[in-house]
């Protein structure tokens, strides 16, 4: 099973770009995008890539679901 996370885009170059998922900040590749994003915008991130431009509320919607389901994870292993 795949599970990718959206993440909003703060700040960006030609070829990768810093983005917020849930509070986290990461670097992540723009490499494998289909199309143009910008600074504001949410991207669907696998595995260190932004694989689809998001819409905004979609985005927080499914953030939302997954830090719900999230907290009731036993975190210990």
């Amino acid at each position: 099973m795949c599970l990718g996370f959206p993440g909003l885009i703060l700040e960006m170059d030609e070829f990768s770009a810093v983005v917020d998922i849930a509070g986290t900040k990461r670097e992540v590749s723009l490499a494998m995008l289909p199309e143009e994003v910008s600074v504001g915008d949410y991207v669907m991130v696998h595995v260190g890539f932004a694989i689809a431009k998001m819409d905004p509320e979609e985005a927080k919607e499914t953030l939302k679901t997954l830090l719900e389901y999230s907290d009731g994870i036993d975190r210990e292993f």
